[in-house]
């Protein structure tokens, strides 16, 4: 995952002391979900560019800053050179949309680039290819059925129940989960059992300025 924060400058010198700021209003889903657009119009083609695919954006307001979270995917996968490569593309094309004047965010924010983790749910026909050989969970009708992806293409998905194969069509599964087989954990990696462990707590911690990934830059 790789991180990119911008944070107002700081003058040296002696501060007077000052009563606690108030809390900062909360941000209403409306405005944030405008300020999602305005950053998904200027990530999605630099992402596109790369050759890999927006799967998801989010913009977050977590204490007083924000946390502007982007997953992108490919067809062979996303390593942490890829991740680091498209951070950059990503946060070089936000800093001359800044610079243009284009009003994405007031005040400060963290940029997250990272893959999606083997617990993401299979939604799109995509997911379901590039998941070829695992075995899926899916909701199909009344039944749950527990399968190795065999074949999947625009239309539908194939699975092998039990040495039994059922073609199925997108429109009637539900969102499919990868199963973590651990006699063949050698196919998973390392990033992809870090998101598998990871519980989504970093949503709710607050930033420190001083704390930053390997990949983050400070502004």
């Amino acid at each position: 995952m790789a991180q990119r924060g911008r944070a107002t400058g700081r003058q040296a010198g002696r501060t007077p002391a000052r009563a606690a700021a108030p809390a900062p209003a909360r941000t209403s889903p409306t405005e944030l979900a405008a300020r999602r657009a305005r950053f998904e119009a200027v990530i999605g083609p630099v992402v596109a560019g790369t050759g890999y695919d927006l799967e998801d954006l989010s913009v977050k307001q977590i204490g007083r800053r924000h946390l502007v979270q982007v997953l992108i995917d490919g067809d062979g996968g996303v390593g942490l050179d890829a991740i680091a490569e498209v951070s950059r593309a990503v946060s070089r094309a936000l800093d001359e949309a800044e610079e243009s004047g284009t009003d994405l965010i007031k005040g400060e924010y963290q940029l997250e680039v990272s893959s999606p983790g083997v617990d993401r749910p299979l939604t799109l026909p995509r997911h379901w290819a590039r998941n070829t050989g695992r075995l899926v969970k899916v909701k199909a009708g009344d039944k749950t059925l527990t399968g190795r992806v065999t074949a999947a293409d625009a239309d539908g998905v194939t699975l092998d129940v039990d040495g039994a194969e059922h073609a199925l069509s997108y429109d009637a599964l539900g969102p499919g989960r990868v199963q973590v087989e651990f006699k063949r954990m050698n196919e998973i990696s390392d990033e992809e059992l870090a998101e598998f462990d990871d519980d989504s707590s970093d949503d709710d911690e607050d930033f420190d300025d001083d704390e930053q990934d390997d990949e983050g830059e400070q502004r």
